[in-house]
């Protein structure tokens, strides 16, 4: 692709059908977790915290492991799945429109990848691991790679 003229053909962009392919994983593995959520339900996940509690010794009543164990219910597990279902969706939405190199998946996907950021710059900066290190370095190629889009889009 010349830098002046933007091709409109989705199979002349293989870092968006690259990163398509990561967003629509994403989004698979959200409704998934979301499925998983409501056929569980609540009774599972209290099990593992009272066993978590249990094993490393924790106050049963107080702490986050105790207020997590009472806030699971199927209210919040409803609204766990809820989240995470328009999270899996929208990622998916993303991967398609990415996949059919439309501009709208890319401002999204540029937006999103640039608003994580400075949380994964942050988990870097504390943690020092390769593994965040990883991360903050695929989140700048995908920035890359979406707003080069971007901007070849505009001058076309």
């Amino acid at each position: 692709m010349s830098q002046g003229h933007y091709n409109p053909d989705p199979h002349a962009h293989p870092g968006l059908h690259v990163i398509a392919l990561i967003e629509a994983a994403k989004g698979a593995l959200a409704l998934l977790a979301a499925s998983g959520l409501e056929l569980l339900g609540p009774a599972p996940l209290q099990r593992a915290v009272h066993t978590m509690i249990a094993k490393f010794q924790l106050d049963p009543d107080h702490g986050a492991m105790a207020w997590l164990a009472h806030a699971i219910n199927p209210g919040s597990v409803h609204l766990a799945a809820l989240v995470a279902a328009l999270y899996g969706l929208v990622h998916l939405a993303e991967g398609w429109g990415l996949w059919r190199a439309k501009a709208w998946a890319s401002w999204l996907g540029c937006l999103t990848a640039a608003a994580y950021l400075p949380f994964d710059l942050y988990a870097f900066a504390t943690h020092r691991h390769w593994l965040e290190a990883l991360v903050v370095a695929i989140n700048l190629v995908v920035v890359w790679v979406l707003a080069r889009d971007l901007r070849v889009r505009r001058r076309h």
